[in-house]
């Protein structure tokens, strides 16, 4: 069960704080498409915050593209990309290419009479096109400018796990890219899924998001940092870096003394790895740096600080996916 804090005497304000906790929530998957958060009332008990203010966040939240809110039903997360397995407008082929619906309807109903599923057969389905189309599929990773280290991060690890080649491109030049392009996946975090998708979707291009890590080992050890500690926070994307910090603060207040860096301001590194205690990298290019910096300052260190690497940015779940989608399975 997810569980929100709030630090009342703090100086970021409780309403963005809860935002991104549950935007958190929501990206790293403990809340899927569908579930319904939690009502105000509930959210207003176990947080202390007045019931105007969770209104407030939950309808932030809905203009952002990230809920959609049934009247006299809830707030519920709202699939995105692709993963939501419908689509509201009916494709222009089905009138154009008649006959070719009724094979494809005949080739589904054989399916499921020789026994398999709805799901099995989407996947042979999609299994066999995807073979035939991977000569000239491009898969794209996207992400702002201003965070794009956070698409580097997705494409290291996509490239590792799905073994074929992953192109990088800015969200800002994403519209450019597909304009020279008849096919391909738009991959990207659901933190840009939004932006992403408003641009790929007119180009009849395919948007998945990816869940992140949800870092439940992580927040465990920072639960049990002792009080006045040194925290250290490293990751290639700046964005990792503002949302964790809102969230440690969030579970902590000012319990902890916090420095974040990126790893190529070697500064900022040197100086943490010289004052901080612990030190969390977000990612595995971050922690040999960090552990690069560590061992080049060994002779000027005490104690040198303990270093918690976080093995991975996307879940694994969505690597799965992705797997699937792209017929790599």
């Amino acid at each position: 069960m997810v569980r929100f804090h709030i630090q009342p005497d703090s100086d970021i304000p409780a309403s963005e704080q809860l935002y991104n906790q549950i935007r958190f929530a929501i990206a790293s998957r403990q809340y899927p498409p569908g579930h319904r958060l939690p009502s105000t009332r509930q959210l207003a008990m176990e947080t202390g915050l007045h019931r105007n203010t969770i209104s407030k966040v939950y309808r932030k939240l809905e203009e952002d593209g990230i809920v959609d809110a049934h009247a006299g039903s809830g707030i519920y997360v709202r699939a995105q990309g692709d993963e939501g397995g419908n689509s509201k407008v009916r494709s222009p082929l089905i009138e154009k290419y008649p006959q070719a619906h009724r094979l494809v309807q005949k080739g589904l109903d054989d399916l499921l009479s020789q026994g398999c599923s709805l799901t099995q057969a989407r996947e042979l389905f999609l299994a066999e096109i995807d073979w035939r189309l991977r000569c000239s599929a491009r898969v794209l990773v996207t992400a702002p400018r201003q965070d794009i280290g956070a698409g580097e991060l997705m494409a290291q690890e996509l490239e590792k796990a799905l073994k074929i080649p992953v192109q990088l491109v800015p969200l800002e030049e994403l519209a450019q890219v597909l304009e020279q392009t008849r096919s391909g996946t738009v991959v990207t975090s659901r933190y840009f899924i939004g932006d992403a998708e408003a641009i790929a979707s007119p180009k009849s291009v395919r948007v998945i998001p990816v869940d992140i890590y949800d870092y439940a080992q992580e927040i465990q050890k920072l639960l049990k940092l002792q009080k006045d500690s040194r925290l250290g926070l490293v990751s290639l994307s700046a964005g990792i870096l503002r949302a964790a910090e809102v969230i440690v603060h969030s579970l902590r207040g000012e319990d902890l003394l916090i420095m974040t860096t990126q790893p190529q301001d070697t500064f900022k590194l040197n100086a943490m790895v010289r004052s901080a205690q612990t030190i969390f990298s977000f990612d595995r290019a971050s922690c040999a740096d960090v552990k690069a910096a560590v061992l080049e300052a060994r002779d000027d260190l005490i104690r040198p600080p303990q270093l918690i690497c976080c093995e991975n940015y996307i879940g694994e779940k969505s690597i799965a996916l992705l797997k699937r989608e792209l017929g790599l399975e």
